[in-house]
């Protein structure tokens, strides 16, 4: 894999840009589901799931994107299809055998969710078929988010399919309470791909559930396994780079306008930077690390005045 050569996040980015067409085809691994929204209007569908969040966000920022997920043959499987067939998010799909993956939530005063998930949702698990490694095989970039990683045979499988391609690796770790199952699998999981990546993106909820440590604690773990690029989000506190000796830290956007929902600001946030590089390539100083991260942070800004999770630009959106 290239993310794992010298030179790190520059030179597969660099690859990637010499190999292909300014906007490059990514493949986004992971979740597809039903976000029921419940609150005192009572309940609302809608479609998301990280990764499905992630591939939708990469296309509206106009990166060609498929997404590899499970989802149910079901009414709820053909909203999803059909959501993404609407935003140009081409589908390789495993059938779900116990339907489409929901996500029952409610939302704190600053907007924070809080997930209830289905039984499909807790067993999910992708079948990398041919199809699949194909698409990863040829894609410009991968992109992991909200993965099984404590499922061992699914995650050695997904390490199978990451080492026929020579894309960029993007991963999101992304757990969520009500699936995870086994921790310290999550973590092993989880780590084991962390020197082949390019870029990780880790979150202060993430160090606490996976680590029971800091965010800063987190950083310097996974610095330390060898990953050019660790991305940590803070939530209203905003976030951190540090790439390759390069620490930068920008806050959350100020726009105009109340945040409705935060869902989806931490997905927008890693299409946003995973457009940077794929678009251009890894930014070589301080200054194009800090403006690649503002830039995240205005879109996930942007994204969080509007409920549900489908990524906003500042200039279209309720914020402006």
């Amino acid at each position: 894999m290239t993310a794992g050569a010298p030179g790190g996040a520059v030179a597969a980015t660099n690859a990637a840009a010499a190999r292909g067409p300014r906007h490059p085809h990514v493949v986004v691994v992971g979740d597809a589901l039903i976000d029921e929204l419940r609150d005192e209007r009572g309940v609302r569908e809608i479609v998301g799931g990280a990764a499905l969040n992630v591939a939708v966000g990469l296309r509206e920022l106009g990166v060609p994107a498929t997404l590899v997920a499970m989802i149910g043959d079901d009414a709820a499987g053909e909203r999803i299809r059909a959501h993404l067939r609407e935003h140009g998010v081409a589908l390789i799909e495993t059938i779900s055998p116990l339907g489409t993956a929901r996500a029952a939530s409610t939302r704190d005063a600053a907007g924070e969710p809080a997930y209830v998930f289905n039984d499909a949702a807790q067993a999910r698990r992708i079948r990398f078929a041919e199809a699949a490694r194909e698409a990863m095989a040829d894609a410009a970039a991968v992109v992991i988010s909200c993965f099984p990683f404590d499922d061992g045979p699914q995650a050695a499988e997904l390490a199978e399919a990451l080492a026929e391609t020579a894309a960029i690796i993007a991963i999101d770790a992304n757990p969520r309470a009500g699936m995870l199952h086994d921790r310290a699998a999550f973590v092993a999981g989880f780590e084991a791909l962390a020197p082949d990546a390019a870029l990780l993106k880790v979150g202060d909820d993430d160090a606490a559930l996976l680590y029971g440590a800091t965010l800063d604690e987190l950083r310097e773990r996974l610095i330390a396994l060898g990953t050019p690029v660790v991305v940590a989000t803070r939530g209203a506190e905003g976030a951190t780079i540090d790439a390759e000796g390069v620490t930068v830290s920008a806050p959350a956007s100020q726009l105009p306008g109340s945040i409705v929902d935060t869902m989806g600001a931490g997905d927008a946030t890693l299409a946003s930077l995973v457009a940077e590089l794929v678009q251009h390539s890894a930014p070589s100083d301080r200054p194009g690390w800090r403006a690649a991260l503002e830039r995240a942070m205005d879109i996930a800004a942007a994204t969080c005045r509007a409920e549900g999770a489908l990524l906003r630009h500042p200039a279209t959106s309720g914020a402006g």
